[in-house]
Formats: C-alpha cells, sequence, structure tokens
C-alpha cells in the first residue's frame, strides 16, 4: 500500500498506542489478587497470555518494516529543492534550531553591560561582546529563514510523496 510520511507518522502512532494499550491491559490483567476462601475463578479478569503475546509480536512486526521501509525511502529520497536527503534534512533541521537558538541568545547581548560587583576599591568592571551584536542578529535572521525553508519544504514533502509498504 501507498503512504506519505505524514500518513506513516500517523499509522507508526496508532500501532504504537495500540501496543500500550495491550501492555496496559497486561499489567493489569496478568495478575489478579483474590483473598482466602474467595471464589477465584469468579473474580479472574479477562486475559489470554498467549493471544496478547501474538498481538504484540504482530504489532512489533508492523512497527519494524514501517519503521525500515520509511528510514530507507528517507535515506534514499532527496528533498526537492535541496541537494541532501530526507535523512539529512531530518538532521539538519535541529543542527539549525540549535544554532539558531545560539545566535539569539548572542544577538541579545548588549556591546558593554555593567558587571555586577566590584573589586577592591573603586573599580568597575564591564562585560564586553568580543562580536558584532548586529553581525549576530543578521545570522539569527538568516538562519530562522533557512530553518523555515527547510520546515516547510519537508512539511510539503511529507504530505504528498508516497512510498510503497508492504504490511
Amino acid at each position: 500500500m501507498k503512504y506519505t510520511s505524514s500518513e506513516v507518522a500517523k499509522l507508526l502512532r496508532r500501532l504504537n498506542e495500540e501496543h500500550e494499550t495491550l501492555t496496559s491491559n497486561e499489567d493489569s490483567a496478568g495478575t489478579f489478587v483474590v483473598a482466602s476462601g474467595e471464589d477465584e475463578e469468579s473474580l479472574r479478569p479477562e486475559y489470554d497470555y498467549k493471544e496478547t503475546q501474538l498481538k504484540l509480536e504482530d504489532i512489533e512486526r508492523k512497527i519494524l518494516i514501517i519503521k525500515h521501509a520509511l528510514n530507507v525511502f528517507n535515506a534514499s529520497n532527496k528533498l526537492p529543492g535541496y541537494n541532501i536527503t530526507v535523512d539529512q534534512a531530518l538532521i539538519r533541521m535541529p543542527q539549525l534550531t540549535r544554532k539558531k537558538d545560539r545566535l539569539d541568545n548572542m544577538r541579545r547581548r548588549l556591546p558593554k553591560t555593567r558587571e555586577n560587583g566590584m573589586r577592591s576599591g573603586s573599580i568597575i568592571d564591564y562585560r564586553l561582546t568580543n562580536y558584532d551584536p548586529k553581525q549576530a542578529q543578521l545570522d539569527f535572521e538568516k538562519t530562522s529563514e533557512e530553518l523555515a525553508a527547510l520546515q516547510n519544504a519537508l512539511d510539503l514533502f511529507n504530505t504528498t510523496v508516497t512510498f510503497e509498504i508492504d504490511i
């Protein structure tokens, strides 16, 4: 069946939720407590160990197939307008986010700020930037634009380009 990356993400989320539901039910129904003298069978919760294990294994098999297909697809397809594969774009975006955050801090600094506290006597210390905050502002804007463009290209790709997965 053909899927977009966006559809695959939703499918994986559904499978993981189903897996979590089964393991949660297994945790709560896998054991039970009875008091001495109580009829254990009338208090036994519904739980089929073998059926649960088979369902969990089937879900895990599907997740394995889907994630592998997505990884192969992302590693072998270039993002339109960029000379990088989708998986490289997924690596580049957090790099750009960290760079943007770092530049945001740098651009906000004043070129000269007074340090709190004084050394002996009446000497006042100042902290000076060792770079041009205006250049940090320009680099911040450039990085923000690059990140936004990459995110938009990836969003478009993820919602329009399909690939085959045999589950």
